[in-house]
């Protein structure tokens, strides 16, 4: 059986490292085999789709989604979004910093979730790749779990394990000696290697990325604004916007960053759709493509239950759009949408830029333009408007997304319930699925969250997390893990305690690949128990060697806070490889000299 397991696991890897097909339909394609071959019941196969943990990592990523809308996120990313001054390197390192220091307190997995959606947006204003943050992040949300006992479940785990053998428990802080060093070093690693290593190819035929659309538009900053008197780089940085020009009572002002923001300014500027959706919905600034005082509307008021969407509308060659302005379009009293924006092709989008320069003495240079064919603008209203626009010879819309207005007032409400979840789950008040569970429904609720987008995360994050479950499962159960370390220790123990040291950090890194950590640090343990007792030294030292050893396996995508970020951050399984193995190969070496250092080699009492 031990044998079949390690061939499954085998022919798993090449498929993931090959990627034969998506990632989370080869997980579920170890979790069939594993079924259909006898070695787990179909009950234990599927047991991991209702694994606490599993509940838990589902549960948080809709709590996200739930700070997202009610723009916690946002304020964050404000945050974040300054410390693009510091350059690409510095915005990587400062928010692995951040990252770490935070999961020596929260469970990586937690911290990592929270994270996601603020370190996604915050690239995006620093105008660094995704790419070349989001597995950083995740890797320092690991790295982070090694300093504290409670940064991750594994410390926790083993710490009772190691009670239970008769020796103390895990101190709070007694892993800092080591791990405050190897999280150090991973970090200064991952500043120097990974963005490197992680820029994106000229072309991606695997995964194309299609670059978003600088849109141009207008934002009013009106008298009763709290951004009053602030630098303009300040406003500019937390709206993730570049600001062409101020217009201040009909006259052009040079855009500095440090000029001061006045009543009543008009600011031309250039955004990404997701930027200026954003800023539609944040208090302090108005979006708007045509003048304040353009002609009243006509059509009916849309009511709250209306389903607003965005939407990318196209001019098409020979509409009667193209020549006229947007006033003239009058596209609010004809279909009752509003115009947002207005892109236009890389080739002209420069020139438009110095023409609406040229036209800032007026009250809307923009919504003075003539429409060309080939403008895209950015439309937004009732989705029953839009579909209005009829056959496509007006307007071809484009794309669409769903529109999901700010919360602002419920942001502290949100805040609370995401921290008391977290709470309440981590002191074991309540089961951690039990109170990931509670705090969704609570925003859901009371309105933090609406149920459509409660559900809008990445479901393959769940599937390829429980679909692993099985295969630790399996390698547990049919001894395939044991068999492997009775091997390697037999062999280890002629090379004395830092060579059994060495070989059960290697090897209980390596389990971590196909089973949990928790799983490979619990199957390597009784493995080291026995090899301390053949060399007669304390088992202490190798103990804690597997604890740091089982929160640091970087060479693949399996682990949880890895998986978060997989789907999002378009990764490959090779890129983990080419990342997270060199610096997996300093940081044993430094656990292996670090760990005697800390907990002495002494002959076993």
């Amino acid at each position: 059986m031990a044998v079949l397991v390690l061939g499954i696991v085998a022919v798993a890897l090449i498929a993931f490292w090959a990627e034969l097909f998506p990632l989370e339909v080869t997980s579920l394609l170890v979790v069939c085999s594993l079924a259909a071959t006898g070695v787990l019941t179909p009950k234990e196969a599927f047991a991991g789709f209702s694994d606490d943990t599993v509940v838990f990592i589902f549960t948080l990523l809709a709590m996200a989604q739930g700070l997202a809308a009610t723009g916690v996120v946002q304020l964050a990313t404000s945050r974040l979004g300054f410390l693009a001054r510091l350059g690409e390197r510095g915005f990587i390192l400062s928010t692995c910093c951040v990252v770490a220091a935070f999961s020596a307190f929260v469970s990586n997995t937690v911290t990592t979730a929270a994270f996601l959606p603020v370190t996604v947006a915050a690239s995006a204003r620093a105008k660094v790749p995704k790419r070349e943050v989001l597995m950083p992040m995740a890797f320092a949300s690991m790295l982070g779990g090694t300093i504290l006992l409670f940064g991750t479940s594994t410390n926790l785990v083993m710490s009772a394990v190691i009670a239970r053998s008769g020796m103390k428990p895990i101190g709070v802080t007694e892993l800092a000696p080591v791990g405050l060093p190897l999280a150090v070093a991973g970090l200064v690693m991952l500043v120097l290697i990974a963005p490197r290593l992680l820029r994106a190819p000229p072309a991606d035929a695997a995964a194309p990325a299609m670059p978003s659309r600088e849109y141009l538009t207008e934002m009013f900053v009106p008298k009763s604004s709290p951004h009053l008197g602030r630098p303009l780089a300040d406003l500019a940085g937390w709206l993730g916007v570049r600001v062409l020009a101020i217009i201040r009572h009909g006259q052009p002002l040079p855009a500095h960053g440090e000029h001061p923001v006045g009543d009543e300014d008009r600011l031309l500027v250039e955004a990404g759709r997701d930027e200026i959706a954003t800023a539609k919905h944040l208090p302090g600034v108005a979006v708007e493509a045509t003048p304040r005082d353009a002609p009243a509307t006509d059509a009916p008021e849309p009511t709250p239950d209306e389903d607003y969407v965005l939407v990318e509308a196209s001019v098409p060659p020979g509409s009667r759009l193209a020549g006229r302005s947007l006033e003239q379009a009058q596209l609010s009293t004809r279909f009752g949408l509003e115009a947002l924006a207005i892109h236009r092709r890389p080739s002209l989008q420069r020139m438009t830029r110095l023409q609406l320069l040229g036209r800032s003495r007026g009250a809307s240079p923009l919504g003075s333009l003539p429409l060309a064919p080939g403008d895209v603008i950015l439309l937004r209203g009732p989705r029953e408007r839009v579909q209005e626009l009829g056959d496509g010879t007006m307007l071809l819309v484009l794309s669409g997304v769903e529109e999901n207005a700010l919360r602002p007032r419920k942001a502290l409400l949100a805040i609370a319930i995401f921290a008391g979840a977290l709470a309440v789950g981590s002191f074991g008040v309540l089961p951690l699925s039990v109170a990931g569970l509670t705090g969704m429904l609570a925003m859901i609720v009371t309105g933090c969250l609406g149920t459509r987008n409660a559900f809008g995360f990445d479901w393959r994050i769940v599937l390829m997390i429980a679909s692993m479950m099985a295969l630790a499962l399996a390698m547990e159960k049919s001894g395939a893990g044991t068999l492997i370390g009775d091997a390697i220790a037999g062999v280890a123990t002629y090379a004395g305690p830092h060579g059994v040291l060495a070989a059960l950090v290697v090897l209980t890194m390596a389990l971590s690949i196909p089973m949990s950590n928790q799983a490979a640090a619990l199957v390597v343990f009784p493995i080291a128990v026995g090899a301390a007792a053949k060399l007669g030294v304390d088992p202490r030292p190798l103990a804690m060697g597997i604890t740091l050893a089982a929160s640091i396996a970087l060479v693949t995508p399996f682990e949880p806070s890895s998986m978060l970020v997989y789907g999002v951050g378009r990764y490959r399984f090779a890129d983990y490889v080419r990342v997270g193995a060199p610096i997996t190969l300093v940081l044993v070496a430094i656990i292996v000299v670090a760990v005697p250092m800390a907990w002495p080699f002494a002959a076993a009492r």
